[in-house]
């Protein structure tokens, strides 16, 4: 038997072994803690302030230190200055297009008689001597131009044309040596490539912002209007944040090159709200070699009326396609009609590049100028067909036109320009001259003629050329009736005191 002294010694053995396992366990785990806290402490390379750059490499993808260092000395801050103009009739086009997609972020809305108005905006140096390319919006209807260099040093502006279907300018600034930007391929974008995009957002020069391309040839509705009918929208639509005062600035890819002229931005509030959108320099390289060379831009037509192709479109015509152009109509006398192109075709294809929308035949039919061949692959009849068509402009010919003359009508204060017959046959009119620019004088403060406005005629007399207008004008006394239509068909009549 186990003595009662045996009994309490055993006890006090056990007491003891469990002690020392204990001990022993907790040894082991608060060693094991130590050991991970310190593995996590050497591993955190956080730093609170500076660092030496070659702590963290950046991999090459995401890196846009060289682009940006590449790029901004050759953007520019545009300031303009317009006169005071009645807003009577309420904010035009441009001035929603400055506000929300320009320059002022209190906008442009103005009373009469509140003196000038100031204006900011962003360019892109195109070439060491001076060329400049920016917004078309940015620069309307200013009266002085300056633009600030990346080394503040401050330039007189020249326009050397503008072209409101495409929202560009060219303008030319007097210096040698200048950083420019080089042209990248706006065409080898792919959605969800890295762009930055650089400018002058509410005058905070030289911003740069970065983000991706979200889509491509994005139609948004924003340029087209009375006075601009022909409008071409093909976005290169971004999350990069763009801001009032970005209108006009560079779009880049990681190479430094330039693939897009920042131009407008989605929103409700007139700041940014997620997208932005750019003009493709594919298609701004073009509008500006035609400004230096022409002074106008070559616009190519093919001479149809175009529907996108969706499924539903597709069900209720019986198409073999749900994506490409749907030709609604052939314009007589067009490109279209004389390559044999016809009514409920499907556009897919010009030239190797296939079509998907509107926007896309668009931008690429502009690309071109007129008299240049094109194949034109269509749908017709469940059938693929290859067309070959000789674009023309709007006047109906084939070979590039020269700046039409503008005459200064000083009573009325507007430019005018004499309508050829195919524009008076294509409107259906046998009379008429354009409001080409509306500068200061009775039209600008007593009506709300826009720009492109055709004159018919004035107190029921017809108006074939300027000087018809001047030869009414000259004896007038009392009130003046003028009637006419815009580009896109809708007649107007307005009365102006004499």
């Amino acid at each position: 038997m186990i003595s009662t002294r045996q009994f309490f010694l055993g006890i006090m053995l056990s007491a003891m072994l469990s002690a020392l396992l204990v001990a022993g366990v907790l040894l082991y785990t608060h060693s094991n803690k130590s050991e991970g806290t310190q593995s996590f402490q050497q591993n955190n390379n956080v730093k609170l302030s500076s660092y030496d750059k070659t702590d963290i490499i950046v991999p090459e993808g995401l890196n846009f230190i060289r682009a940006a260092e590449l790029v901004t000395p050759a953007v520019v801050h545009i300031k303009t200055t317009m006169n005071s103009r009645s807003t009577a009739s309420g904010r035009s086009q441009e001035d929603i297009m400055r506000e929300f997609f320009g320059e002022a972020p209190n906008g442009f809305h103005q009373f009469p008689n509140q003196g000038p108005v100031f204006s900011s905006g962003s360019g892109v140096i195109l070439s060491e001597d001076g060329y400049v390319v920016t917004n078309y919006h940015v620069i309307k209807e200013a009266s002085t131009l300056e633009v600030v260099l990346d080394d503040k040093r401050i330039l007189e502006a020249k326009v050397i044309g503008t072209d409101p279907t495409t929202d560009l300018a060219l303008l030319k600034i007097e210096a040698k040596g200048l950083p420019f930007v080089k042209f990248g391929d706006s065409d080898k974008l792919r959605v969800g490539e890295w762009v930055l995009a650089i400018g002058n957002p509410f005058d905070l020069t030289s911003t740069v912002t970065a983000g991706i391309v979200s889509a491509k040839a994005r139609n948004i509705d924003i340029l087209r209007s009375q006075e601009n009918q022909l409008a071409i929208e093909a976005f290169i639509q971004t999350d990069a944040a763009v801001n009032p005062g970005n209108s006009g600035g560079a779009l880049v890819n990681l190479n430094g090159e330039l693939i897009g002229i920042n131009t407008a931005i989605a929103t409700r509030n007139g700041s940014y709200q997620g997208y932005s959108f750019a003009v493709p320099i594919s298609l701004a390289q073009k509008v500006v070699e035609d400004l230096l060379k022409y002074g106008e831009v070559q616009r190519a037509l093919l001479g149809i009326q175009i529907q996108d192709v969706d499924g539903k479109m597709a069900e209720e015509k019986g198409l073999k396609v749900t994506e490409g152009v749907y030709v609604a109509k052939v314009n007589e006398g067009g490109a279209a009609e004389a390559a044999g192109i016809a009514e409920g075709d499907v556009i897919v294809k010009l030239g190797d590049k296939s079509i998907a929308s509107t926007s896309e035949l668009q931008e690429l039919v502009a690309r071109n100028r007129p008299g240049d061949k094109i194949s034109v692959t269509v749908i017709r009849n469940g059938k693929e067909k290859t067309l070959s068509a000789t674009l023309k402009n709007i006047r109906g010919e084939t070979a590039p036109s020269k700046k039409q003359p503008v005459v200064l009508n000083k009573a009325l204060g507007v430019e005018l320009m004499e309508l050829s017959e195919i524009e008076k046959k294509a409107m259906k009119i046998d009379s008429g001259v354009k409001i080409s620019k509306i500068l200061s004088g009775k039209i600008k403060d007593d009506t709300n003629i826009k720009e492109g406005f055709i004159i018919t005629s004035v107190d029921k007399r017809k108006i074939n050329k300027p000087s018809d207008l001047e030869s009414i004008l000259s004896n007038k006394t009392g009130g003046l009736l003028i009637e006419g239509l815009y580009p896109n068909g809708e007649k107007a009549y307005y009365a102006l005191g004499w």
